[in-house]
């Protein structure tokens, strides 16, 4: 496109001036660099017959200004249907004025990536629908040039990939309902909290607390304590080459482009809310200052998962978030889950060798369940656990107790120079999204030694 080119012919230009200037500034210039520096950046004096020449800097700049104006009318001309067509005042004085008409949509997310590309390509066309459907888009005209590929994904296709990035992942759909969608002018949040470390007398609520009083007695005055909750967007990206071959088929693109993106994105998000470090992505469970580690049992051997284990765990989680609970595993804890039994004990208390199979812990796998169940709650395998007799090889956890945030919707882009010589099509997605645990801390209970946290896990075996 012409633009690019006089924009290229600006960018030699500084560059040029910069090396001459240097010189200059060095005292080793020769008349001729001096005098080409002076072409560069100022204007030639008029003379008696002619008028002052601008300098070649000011001559490209207003060639440049010059095409940009030609751009916006050419594309305020592509979105006009009927070029010929009365204006609204004409309109007006004629007939009632006509409902507004809702911007035109391209009929799937393939045939919208087809757009993109022909886009990106120089001298492209560009569809009228990518124009429109960027001034009707929630946050207005990317940043970059949409000539070049930058459009932002239709808003309701939008909504498609991210319905389909939740559902296909079984942690992300297990959080999506308290997921917090920010507005267009917003890039993080700020929430006020309940600082409640114990639930002792004086510390429930941070601080609130109520007296039995005697009648005529003096009523007790107790204050709560907040804490602020705050996160920043982090920004997730995903970048995948389409060859010209799939992109002369929108039915193969479509499906293709989908499954590429909800796969990768969805273990990287699932992976962040388990292993986040909170340092440019989300805060993950096990990196969370609310997360209470169980100790092993005394002479418990590697690698291995006992029914007193999965009871301790159990007993850390309040009692608030069981009716949520999942277990999160990796799989290859699956085969200790079905040898669970507890040791016998004779009337002395001493317990004898060997055990029975244990009633308060079973591992069950209910019929038509695609999940087994531990204490009556779904046991989850992931990729994202570590392999058995790490820490984090079994979590339980109450999925609603982790925030979730959003921006409600993705950027896309294209390019063809990443992969031109493969005759390729760079397409990248960028979803901004951050996350971390409700809880700051583990909670003492009113009674009891033991902290509680809606996130539990093992410790290393």
């Amino acid at each position: 496109m012409r633009i690019k080119v006089l924009r290229q012919k600006k960018a030699d230009l500084l560059i040029e001036a910069g090396q001459l200037a240097a010189k200059l500034d060095a005292g080793n210039i020769t008349p001729e660099e001096l005098a080409r520096l002076n072409r560069i950046t100022s204007a030639t004096a008029a003379t008696a017959t002619s008028a002052e020449i601008p300098s070649e800097l000011a001559q490209v700049n207003a060639e440049i200004a010059r095409e940009e104006v030609l751009m916006d009318e050419r594309r305020s001309m592509e979105s006009a249907t009927n070029i010929s067509a009365d204006t609204p005042a004409e309109r007006g004085a004629r007939v009632p004025a006509e409902p507004k008409r809702e911007p035109e949509k391209f009929g799937s997310f393939g045939e919208q990536m087809m757009a993109i590309a022909r886009a990106a390509v120089p001298g492209g066309s560009v569809d009228r629908r990518l124009v429109m459907s960027q001034v009707a888009g929630p946050t207005g005209i990317n940043e970059s040039v949409g000539s070049e590929g930058a459009f932002l994904v239709q808003s309701d296709f939008q909504d498609g990939l991210l319905d389909d990035l939740y559902a296909g992942g079984d942690i992300l759909n297990l959080i999506n309902p308290g997921k917090i969608s920010l507005g267009a002018n917003s890039n993080g949040i700020r929430l006020n909290g309940v600082d409640e470390t114990s639930r002792a007398n004086g510390s429930r609520a941070g601080g609130i607390q109520a007296f039995w009083t005697a009648e005529a007695g003096q009523k007790a005055a107790s204050q709560p304590k907040f804490r602020q909750i705050s996160m920043e967007l982090d920004k997730l990206t995903g970048l995948c080459y389409a060859t010209d071959e799939s992109l002369q088929d929108a039915a193969i693109l479509e499906p293709w482009i989908k499954e590429a993106f909800n796969t990768e994105f969805t273990f990287k998000l699932e992976d962040a809310i388990i292993n986040g470090t909170g340092a440019g992505m989300p805060l993950g469970i096990l990196n969370s200052g609310a997360l209470v580690t169980v100790a092993k049992e005394a002479g418990q051997a590697n690698g291995t998962v006992l029914a007193m284990n999965i009871l301790k765990m159990w007993s850390r989680l309040p009692m608030r978030n069981r009716k949520n609970a999942i277990w999160l595993i990796n799989q290859d804890v699956e085969p200790m889950l079905g040898t669970f039994s507890l040791p016998v004990q004779n009337v002395a208390g001493t317990e004898n060798v060997g055990g029975i199979p244990s009633y308060a812990v079973r591992y069950e796998a209910p019929n038509g369940d695609a999940f087994g169940r531990l204490q009556s709650r779904p046991v989850i395998p992931t990729e994202y656990n570590n392999t058995l007799g790490g820490l984090g090889d079994i979590i339980l956890c109450d999925p609603t107790a982790y925030l979730a945030i959003d921006k409600g919707q993705m950027q896309q882009a294209s390019s063809i120079h990443v992969r031109f010589i493969y005759d390729e099509t760079a397409f990248r997605f960028v979803y901004r999204f951050n996350g971390q645990p409700k809880w700051r801390t583990a909670r003492t209970p009113y009674k009891g030694a033991n902290s509680q946290s809606p996130f539990v896990t093992l410790q290393a075996r």
